[in-house]
């Protein structure tokens, strides 16, 4: 059985861990960083108590789900929440990139009106339609690419950024780290935070990144997490053609 390191926020490898399982791999758990909510974001709360100013709001990501509707829901004064019924008069517009994102959207009663086919942040513009004077909310990590407001600049469009969220370096599981020190098939990288902070940890450890025990091959759930991967040395197997969890898996088992 094929031992393969599982690296994203221990909060999220259940369901990727399950599957790897499912699949016939053995999951070994061992997150490098954990998600953790801004606080007391003040530009966060303008924002929301502005929402109609938007003319959509985008999301990249579920963390950026979690924590916007997390203070939605602790507003003091709050204000409705678009649903699939009455999405005709609502401004916002919302967007979605990928399927997780778009299902975390809508357990929360808000159906996306786009959601691209391919799931990185450029692909989003063209479902946006004329930007031009049009302000877009981007919910993101504290440290994100400027790919898509540049784009949406570029359009324009105002794009207004707001940090939600940070990712922050864990302490290594023992377990995880005495797997990966006896030797692992696979290294799959999920962000490219997680494979610069892969790199950090292991470091830490006075080891070799790129010269682990049984010399496992590295798997990214996409094209972004695969340059990443590559600026800090690794030499990439497998890339997953759908950007999600399970679009890895599906190469894992090609491969």
């Amino acid at each position: 059985m094929k031992r393969v390191l599982v690296t994203r926020p221990r909060a999220q490898a259940d369901g990727f861990a399950e599957r790897l399982s499912s699949a016939g791999f053995e999951p070994i758990f061992f997150p490098v960083i954990e998600i953790c909510p801004i606080e007391n974001n003040v530009a966060l709360e303008r924002a929301l108590s502005k929402l109609d100013c938007y003319d959509w709001l985008v999301f990249t990501s579920v963390n950026a789900v979690e924590v916007v509707f997390d203070v939605i829901s602790r507003r003091v004064e709050t204000r409705s929440v678009p649903t699939k019924q009455s999405r005709s008069n609502i401004i916002p517009r919302y967007a979605a990139i990928g399927p997780r994102t778009a299902g975390a959207l809508q357990a929360r009663g808000v159906t996306p009106e786009f959601i691209p086919d391919e799931y990185v942040a450029e692909s989003i513009l063209p479902g946006l339609g004329d930007l031009r004077g049009k302000w877009v909310l981007l919910p993101r990590a504290e440290i994100a690419r400027t790919a898509l407001p540049e784009a949406i600049f570029e359009a324009g469009g105002i794009p207004h950024e707001i940090a939600v969220y940070k990712t922050l370096p864990v302490q290594p599981d023992p377990a995880g780290l005495a797997a990966l020190r006896s030797g692992v098939d696979w290294i799959t990288f999920t962000s490219p935070s997680t494979v610069h902070n892969f790199v950090e940890t292991i470091r830490r450890q006075n080891l070799d990144p790129f010269n682990l025990t049984g010399n496992p091959k590295v798997a990214c759930i996409g094209p972004i997490t695969e340059r990443a991967a590559q600026d800090e040395g690794f030499e990439v197997d497998v890339v997953a053609e759908k950007y999600t969890t399970d679009g890895l898996i599906s190469a894992l088992c090609n491969a």
